[in-house]
């Protein structure tokens, strides 16, 4: 068999094994193309043609392209950045919360967790899902006057953010008066990283903040993990940012060669674009545990930039690894490993997650490994993805710095909750089936067609809506925890083992800023399985007409219409207040459902 193979790059190395003889030579003359249209070049040079011939996109590119320079522009405002960590741990906070959403809070969770042990700085929480029990958690065991809240927004208008910021708000505000303060502003305990301008002007009390960290406009929120996005929560962290920036700097260079080849991440664009455009286009993360929230973040990376246009690779993260049988053939696999550490739990056979991998590129699956030698190497990863992703765009033909469909779900919240101003309550929906606790609401083809009124039934009539060569998300509108992601996770592998199709999850909101512009952009082979739940303890947001359970609820029912609009198949479920025992008996009902 032919076989295609990357050279390695360290730290972070890369060896690519392409054994198909077709995909190796899709590969091979990617890579050509990208020698003899001076990609690498091109793209030193900040050359909006690479991806548009139309003058007005290729406007828009130029003013998206700033990420480029992050490595070398920050490391100049390492002293700042560490100095104003410092100033904050001395000024006696011990946890800071960052208060985000999709590119504001995924890189900032893969930093949190990376470093999460180092001693004698601020403990790092993401609050990211507005399902009233997630808000309270992130608040959990803390003290208000000890506790920094992030406010990230490159807009300045997220919906998301500014509500967590008004909750906040609140509860600083509120210990303050029980100790007697009087005088002190709330907003002492915040800083905001937004944009300059009118992104700062909309975040409400910026000018009482305790600081103010503005990016460059021309970063876009994706692409931003090397901005104050990441290096804020890092620096408050107690990451030592000098080998951290260095670890970019140094894959910043590499990236300026002009040999695609050599050059890391064109070398990496240029085989996932060329595997995608072949047929391979479910990208799957096989990532080390100590590098778990990594995979999120690339997610977002990969599904937001390329899928648009009816084109897009499919990012695949927290899928259980299964026995080569349970494939079909659309699979990149990319196994991102850290020296030294535990690896992905193995197969259901036994199966160690490496070996497997090793019986998959046997199988013909095209394999990326990458080892990284420290999470301090993970700053060089956030690049080396970065341009992959951009000249991953080049190959499938498509701007990856716009996100045209993200709007959709927002507006049609926007009309939920002023629908929800207007009668004081959601209108009600007649479920389709219900059982064990769960109801299960269906779209218009499904609420027209006629089942037979079971669970186990209507979930096995949707099943029959899957696409061939598709793929099969679970979007759950529930808070998030580990038990619950672990559960999802299951009811993943045993759809993708009764169906041989590929499948993703993702917590709402957040995935709608990530997976949510592949599901409407890219290409129509979506199944879509909704997962919504009570609200027993609800939390209001401060200076609204809805609590985070209306918000949260509107979120989803504006998801469910996007994607009806789109005609991509969607089932509603609904735990019931137990989310836990309600994805039990999920589960319970889809392997009933899938053919044996």
């Amino acid at each position: 068999m032919a076989e295609t193979t990357l050279p390695s790059f360290a730290p972070g190395t890369l060896d690519a094994r392409v054994e198909d003889p077709a995909l190796a030579a899709a590969v091979a003359a990617t890579l050509d193309r990208a020698d003899e249209e001076h990609w690498s070049d091109r793209l030193r040079e900040r050359d909006a043609t690479l991806w548009s011939s139309d003058p007005a996109v290729q406007a828009k590119i130029a003013n998206r392209l700033g990420w480029l320079d992050l490595p070398v522009d920050f490391t100049e405002q390492i002293p700042a950045l560490e100095g104003s960590g410092e100033a904050i741990r001395d000024a006696g906070f011990t946890t800071a919360i960052v208060a985000g959403m999709g590119g504001s809070s995924l890189a900032p969770g893969v930093i949190a967790d990376a470093f999460r042990d180092v001693e004698g700085w601020l403990e790092v929480r993401v609050l990211d899902s507005t399902d009233p029990a997630a808000v309270r958690a992130a608040w959990e065991g803390l003290d208000p006057l000890a506790t920094l809240v992030i406010v990230g927004s490159k807009s300045g208008t997220t919906t998301e953010t500014l509500a967590f910021q008004a909750d906040a708000w609140q509860r600083i505000h509120d210990a303050l008066r029980a100790h007697g303060a009087r005088t002190e502003s709330p907003g002492e305990f915040m800083v905001a990283v937004t944009d300059p301008g009118r992104s700062l002007a909309a975040i409400p009390h910026q000018d009482e903040m305790r600081g103010v960290f503005l990016n460059p406009e021309s970063v876009g929120g994706r692409y931003s993990a090397l901005s104050y996005v990441g290096l804020v929560p890092a620096s408050v962290a107690g990451v030592d940012l000098d080998p951290f920036l260095a670890s970019a700097a140094a894959m910043h260079a590499r990236c300026a060669a002009a040999d695609p080849a050599a050059n890391p991440g064109v070398a990496l664009g240029a085989t996932i674009g060329a595997l995608a455009v072949a047929g391979r286009d479910k990208l799957t993360f096989v990532v080390d545990p100590a590098l778990g929230p990594l995979g999120a973040w690339l997610e977002q990376l990969v599904a937001e930039s390329t899928g648009k246009l009816g084109t897009g690779i499919v990012p695949i993260d927290r899928e259980p690894l299964g026995i080569p049988a349970s494939y079909g053939p659309d699979r990149v696999f990319a196994r991102i490993a850290l020296d030294g550490s535990a690896p992905p739990a193995p197969a259901p056979d036994g199966t160690p997650a490496d070996a497997l991998l090793d019986a998959l590129a046997a199988a013909g699956h095209p394999i990326l490994r990458f080892t990284l030698a420290d999470p301090i190497d993970l700053a060089g990863e956030f690049l080396r993805w970065e341009v992959a992703t951009a000249i991953a765009g080049i190959v499938l033909g498509i701007n990856p710095f716009d996100e045209p469909n993200v709007t959709e779900s927002k507006e049609n919240t926007k009309r939920v909750l002023e629908e929800l101003e207007r009668r004081g309550s959601l209108p009600a929906e007649a479920p389709l089936a219900t059982g064990n606790g769960l109801a299960l609401h269906g779209d218009t083809p499904l609420r027209l067609t006629a089942g037979d009124g079971t669970v186990v039934g209507e979930l096995r009539r949707h099943l029959e809506r899957a696409r061939r060569g598709g793929f099969l998300a679970v979007t759950a509108f529930v808070a998030p925890t580990a038990d619950r992601a672990a559960a999802i996770d299951r009811i993943r592998a045993r759809l993708r083992d009764g169906t041989g199709l590929a499948t993703t999850g993702g917590f709402g909101p957040r995935y709608l800023h990530s997976t949510g512009q592949l599901h409407k952009g890219g290409p129509a082979i979506g199944w879509f399985l909704q997962l919504t739940a009570d609200h027993p303890a609800d939390v209001p947001v401060p200076g609204r007409h809805y609590t985070f359970a209306q918000l949260i609820d509107a979120q989803a029912r504006g998801d469910f219409e996007a994607l009806e609009a789109h005609e991509l198949p969607v089932l509603r479920v609904h735990l019931g207040a137990d989310v836990d025992a309600g994805l039990a008996a999920l589960e319970a009902a889809v392997a009933a459902a899938l053919p044996r």
